[in-house]
C-alpha cells in the first residue's frame, strides 16, 4: 500500500478503474461498424449476407467467374441458322424452338424469339433436361434433341466434325437421332466486364479465372477480350466444383477464393467457394438463396466494389480497437496511481465509446 492513503481513496481509485476498463467501446462500435459497411455496401446496390464475408472478402486473392450471364449479358440473339440432312431452315428452327418451348434458359427463349411464333406445348411430351449438355422432348412422335456438341458425342450422332469448331454458341439439333443442323447465338459482352478486372487487379487480387460450359472458341474469344488470366471450357456443373477445388489446394494458406455467377448450375460452386457471389437480376432463385453475397445490378465491377467496402470497414474497425485499448490503457495507467479522476475515468468509457460510435458511421459511407 502507498503511505497515507486511506480506506476511501482505494475505494475511489478501484471505482475509477472499473468505469475506465468497461468495454462499452468496443462492445459497441466493433458490431456497429461491421453494420455501417453492410449498410454502405447495400447503397451501391451490394448486398451481404452477414458481417463475416466482409472480412472474408479482404482476403479474396483469386477471383473466379461464370461466363454467360456474369461477364456478358445473357441476352442471346441467332446470328446463323445452318440446316443439314435435308432439312431448311424454317424446319431447323421450328424443331429447336419445340424442344426449347419448356426451358427458361437465355438461350432457349432466344431461339423461341427467334422462331416468332407460338408454340404449342401440348405437341412437346417426355420433355428432360440433361444437364450440361441440352434438352430433349418427343414432339409429334419425332425425338428432338438440341444442345451442344457433347450431346452429339454422348449420343453417338453421326455429323460432320467441322460443326463443332464453328465460333459462337451453337446449339445442334437433331430429329430421331439424326443431325439436322445448328444455330449460332451471340451473347455480347457486359461494358463494364473489363474494367471489373481492372479493378480487382488494382486491389491486389492475383489471378482472375473464368469457367463456362461453352466451346474452347468462344471461351478464349472472350478471355482475350476482357483480359481474363486464364479460363476453363466445356465444363460440366460438377466439372466446375472440381475446378474450386483445385484451385482452393493450389492456393497459399490465409488466401481466399470468390466464385462469381448467375444460373441455377452454378449453385453447388457457389456454395463451394470461401465467398460464393450471385447476379441478383438475372440470377436463379437457387444461386441468389445459396450465394454469400449478392449483386443486384448485375454488374460484375460490384465486386471490386465490395472488395473496397470489406478493407475499409476493417480498417475502421481495426481504428476503433486501437483507440478503445489506446485510451484505457493510458488512463488505467493514470488511474492506478491516482492522477486520474472519475470524470476523466467517464471520458476514458462513455467519451471513447463515443468517439468509437462516430468512427464506425463512417462505414456508412
Amino acid at each position: 500500500m502507498i503511505e497515507g492513503a486511506t480506506f476511501s481513496q482505494w475505494i475511489y481509485r478501484a471505482l475509477v478503474l472499473l468505469v475506465i476498463s468497461c468495454p462499452c467501446a468496443l462492445v459497441i462500435s466493433i458490431p456497429l461498424g461491421y453494420f455501417g459497411g453492410i449498410g454502405g455496401a447495400s447503397r451501391k446496390g451490394i448486398l451481404m449476407k452477414g458481417a463475416s464475408y466482409l472480412d472474408v472478402l479482404t482476403q479474396v486473392k483469386t477471383v473466379v467467374f461464370d461466363k454467360t450471364g456474369t461477364l456478358t449479358k445473357g441476352e442471346f440473339k441467332v446470328t446463323e441458322i445452318a440446316p443439314a440432312n435435308g432439312y431448311d431452315k424454317d424446319a431447323l428452327l421450328r424443331l429447336a424452338a419445340q424442344a426449347e418451348a419448356q426451358s427458361n434458359h437465355p438461350i432457349a427463349q432466344s431461339i423461341r424469339e427467334a422462331y416468332k411464333q407460338p408454340v404449342d406445348i401440348s405437341s412437346v411430351k417426355e420433355y428432360r433436361e440433361i444437364s450440361g449438355h441440352g434438352v430433349s422432348a418427343r414432339i409429334n412422335g419425332t425425338t428432338v434433341m438440341a444442345g451442344n456438341d457433347k450431346l452429339l458425342h454422348r449420343e453417338g450422332i453421326k455429323h460432320d466434325e467441322s460443326v463443332c469448331s464453328v465460333e459462337g454458341t451453337v446449339v445442334h439439333v437433331v430429329a430421331d437421332h439424326r443431325y439436322a443442323g445448328y444455330i449460332v447465338i451471340a451473347d455480347e459482352i457486359k461494358e463494364d466486364a473489363a474494367e471489373a478486372v481492372r479493378s480487382l487487379k488494382r486491389l491486389g487480387v492475383d489471378k482472375v479465372i473464368m469457367l463456362t460450359g461453352d466451346s474452347e472458341a468462344v471461351a478464349a474469344s472472350v478471355a482475350r477480350k476482357i483480359g481474363i488470366d486464364s479460363y476453363l471450357s466445356e465444363l460440366l456443373p460438377e466439372g466446375k466444383v472440381a475446378a474450386i477445388e483445385k484451385l482452393e489446394r493450389e492456393t497459399r494458406t490465409g488466401a481466399k477464393i470468390a466464385f462469381v455467377g448467375d444460373g441455377i448450375n452454378d449453385a453447388p460452386v457457389i456454395a463451394r467457394a470461401d465467398v460464393g457471389v450471385a447476379m441478383g437480376g438475372l440470377g436463379s432463385d437457387a444461386a441468389i438463396e445459396t450465394a454469400d453475397v449478392v449483386i443486384m445490378t448485375d454488374s460484375p465491377s460490384k465486386l471490386a466494389q465490395a472488395i473496397e467496402v470489406a478493407r475499409k470497414t476493417r480498417g475502421i474497425v481495426w481504428q476503433n480497437i486501437v483507440l478503445a485499448l489506446g485510451v484505457k490503457g493510458v488512463f488505467i495507467a493514470l488511474g492506478a496511481v491516482g492522477v486520474a479522476t472519475m470524470w476523466e475515468a467517464v471520458f476514458a468509457d462513455m467519451g471513447v465509446a463515443l468517439l468509437a460510435i462516430l468512427n464506425a458511421t463512417r462505414a456508412m459511407r
